[in-house]
């Protein structure tokens, strides 16, 4: 058993989207390296319950169909649940700029009721995945995810007298997840021809288990109200395509609605507010109307903005192949 995962010892763990990527990834890795007493997964889709169910055959795990749109329902899911991992959402740009109103319903309402659920049931912590994107955010995605780290970081404040507490993640694109860019390159290579945004852009990137140790470690730190960001490398589109197809053609399209050229995981008005804590950036919550501790590290310099167009980030294609090796070994 590893060390980050002892605090999970005999504890029952709620995974809102569970099926997904990470929610597969996250469920694997706590009932190998831990000892949860109970892994319950939280899905709205059916069929990929059904599918995870025949990958995963360990009886610690609960498939528990509901949506985190529904409160009554997170309610119910929530009884005896001792630490929640709020993974669920709506995560494509172009997706959300379309349905608005269901992005809005499922990343921002859905926190709500998250919220909610884990304060009635007397959950002990919750911690929420966040993006880069919701950094100065220029698309619905990225806002929703804003909401989601705003209504998280308050939510500590609602507490009361009860020992709830809530924390954050943020982090950028996850290697071969599930509408990553590289399974993408990987098909279009195979059709021999690879289709790129803007040869400039730029984005961090992070693997899966980057993603779960990301996650172990919030859960293992948190007071309640931090944001926790990984210092993460950045790899331009063009290298990326280069290592994974090179010699094949390609096509510049533009950028798609609601993207950004390059993102960025610590604005420099958060500075102020920021520890280095070695592998990791803490960020302080503005106010704590709770009973906080400091986090411990160092502070930042004042105006440090950590964005993926940063000349000492950006990978050669050496490393990006190191990588995407390291990626293949791991799936």
């Amino acid at each position: 058993m590893l060390p980050l995962y002892k605090m999970l010892d005999g504890k029952t763990l709620l995974i809102t989207g569970g099926t997904g990527s990470f929610g597969r990834a996250f469920t694997k890795a706590v009932l190998s390296r831990g000892n949860p007493k109970k892994v319950i997964v939280l899905s709205r889709d059916e069929q990929k319950h059904h599918a995870m169910q025949a990958e995963f055959s360990d009886p610690r795990i609960r498939y528990f169909v509901g949506d985190v749109r529904d409160p009554s329902r997170m309610n119910l899911a929530f009884r005896g649940v001792d630490v929640v991992v709020h993974a669920a959402g709506m995560k494509h740009v172009h997706i959300c700029e379309y349905n608005p109103l269901e992005a809005i319903n499922t990343n921002v309402t859905g926190t709500v009721n998250v919220i909610q659920a884990a304060l009635d049931q007397g959950v002990e912590k919750v911690v929420g995945v966040s993006t880069d994107k919701a950094v100065a955010p220029v698309n619905l995605y990225g806002a929703s995810k804003l909401c989601l780290e705003k209504l998280l970081v308050a939510a500590n404040s609602y507490s009361g007298d009860r020992s709830t507490r809530f924390s954050v993640v943020r982090y950028g694109n996850v290697m071969g997840s599930a509408g990553s860019v590289i399974p993408l390159f990987l098909r279009q290579r195979a059709q021999g021809k690879i289709t790129i945004t803007d040869e400039r852009m730029t984005r961090f990137w992070i693997d899966m288990d980057g993603a779960i140790e990301l996650v172990m470690q919030a859960l293992n730190l948190m007071q309640g109200g931090e944001i926790f960001i990984p210092k993460l490398p950045a790899a331009s589109v063009q290298v990326l395509a280069e290592t994974l197809a090179p010699g094949v053609p390609r096509e510049v399209i533009g950028i798609r609605p609601g993207e950004k050229l390059h993102e960025c995981l610590l604005a420099a008005e958060e500075c102020p507010r920021t520890r280095d804590v070695g592998p990791l950036l803490v960020i302080e919550p503005e106010f704590a109307s709770w009973s906080k501790p400091e986090s411990p590290g160092k502070p930042l310099d004042l105006g440090y903005a950590y964005t993926s167009d940063r000349a000492e980030l950006l990978l050669s294609a050496d490393a990006v192949s190191n990588l995407l090796r390291g990626m293949q070994k791991s799936a």
